[in-house]
């Protein structure tokens, strides 16, 4: 098989990946199985939020009595015949306080008893808020911004979220008193678990303790310390409340491992979702990919990076491809991709890269340091001098990440 044959077949394998976890596809077959008493509310929240509120159309036509949407700047359909509001991501705005207020008044109003759909998916967080008495909105931007860089993982920086919300953690569901609501979900976390998904507006979760207090700035410890916890519903306030998770990274990964094998690729699927600093786990990758057999390699997960003062451009998966990049310099066996099943990587409008044994020497071509670009979190800048960036666009769906390895033959192990 020729390279440029080999880098197609990985971004095709990755394709499918994400075919097999598609919003609209999703929602539209796990209602085509459910009735409702009487006209729908529906609200979907997310970054697959179009994409799964056109799937509750498929599947229920006028059985929408109403409909509002939620979804990140650029990600909206002018062709969906729904109020939709778009909103910032990954750090809260003005937009953010706007969509929560909005999303409020839509509860409100609706008429008693009637039933809600609600359509998760990653990227609500920061999409929608509403906010306790004694913090604004600089103090939620300043938050998400320090834990955007800060290396924890998501459920961590989910708890801090919630101590700061009236809605998150559960406490949406004191709106929805008297309406009998189904949650749909993709997950964009390990687990699968409703009270960590989109931050929980609708689950009850444990009450979490929050990360050490020497692992957070002292501004944030002493915002956390001077605010009132609001309480997670009791349990009977969720009794008309049925989460329920469509979408997983894992059902992605399947789907990947199916496409290799239609290619007659020999397929070495980890299940283990992956997590940790990004350049640890590509030297993981590279290493298992070399000592292994021919074939295709199969991950999913997410990795973290801490951002420096001055981040560059580029995102965790684009940090992870680049630092693999350097394991494989002149290697032309082995081609590795890791990208985000969003479409975004980051704050970039890349997914990722695709990289290999020439990565590294395209790059310098262009006068791009390696080691200084991963130093300052500006890995997007090599990439794109290398020509290794992959672009989706929205692809609807969430599913945290994937990483795909393709071992065409016997490689010599390198540091």
């Amino acid at each position: 098989m020729r390279h440029h044959e080999s880098r197609e077949l990985l971004l095709r394998i990755y394709g499918a990946a994400l075919q097999s976890v598609n919003g609209r596809t999703a929602v539209r077959e796990y209602l085509r199985h459910r009735s409702f008493p009487g006209q729908v509310n529906l609200i979907a929240i997310g970054k697959a939020a179009v994409s799964m509120a056109w799937g509750a159309r498929d599947a229920l036509g006028q059985k929408i009595g109403r409909a509002l949407v939620i979804t990140k700047r650029g990600y909206g359909d002018p062709h969906l015949p729904f109020e939709c509001l778009q909103s910032a991501h990954p750090v809260p705005d003005e937009s953010s306080l706007e969509a929560g207020g909005r999303l409020l008044e839509f509860i409100a109003s609706a008429p008693p008893r009637s039933p809600f759909l609600f359509l998760i998916s990653g990227g609500t967080s920061s999409l929608v808020e509403s906010l306790p008495e004694g913090v604004d909105l600089e103090t939620l931007r300043r938050t998400n911004d320090w834990l955007l860089g800060s290396g924890l993982e998501i459920g961590a920086m989910n708890v801090i979220r919630k101590r700061l919300s009236c809605i998150k953690g559960g406490r949406l569901v004191r709106y929805l008193a008297g309406h009998p609501t189904l949650n749909l979900m993709i997950s964009d976390v390990v687990g699968n678990d409703p009270a960590v998904i989109g931050s929980g507006l609708l689950a009850r979760g444990a009450e979490e303790e929050l990360p050490p207090s020497q692992h957070l700035p002292r501004w944030l410890r002493e915002v956390l310390q001077g605010l009132e916890s609001f309480p997670v519903p009791a349990a009977s306030c969720f009794e008309e409340v049925e989460n329920k998770v469509i979408a997983d990274c894992r059902m992605a990964m399947r789907a990947a491992a199916e496409e290799g094998r239609k290619a007659g690729l020999e397929v070495h699927l980890h299940t283990p979702l992956f997590h940790g600093d990004a350049v640890r786990l590509a030297h993981r990758f590279v290493q298992e990919i070399r000592r292994g057999m021919t074939g295709l390699y199969v991950w999913g997960g997410e990795s973290t990076v801490v951002l420096p003062s001055s981040p560059g451009r580029g995102g965790r998966n684009q940090s992870l491809a680049l630092a693999a990049a350097r394991h494989l310099e002149g290697d032309d066996s082995i081609l590795f991709l890791a990208a985000g099943s969003d479409g975004t990587d980051g704050p970039t409008r890349e997914a990722g890269a695709l990289v290999d044994g020439g990565t590294m020497a395209r790059g310098r071509l262009h006068g791009m340091d390696a080691e200084e670009a991963l130093r300052g979190a500006d890995a997007g800048r090599f990439l794109e001098a290398s020509g290794d960036l992959i672009a989706t666009g929205p692809t609807g769906t969430n599913v945290m990440d994937l990483v795909l390895g393709l071992k065409k033959r016997s490689s010599q192990p390198t540091a």
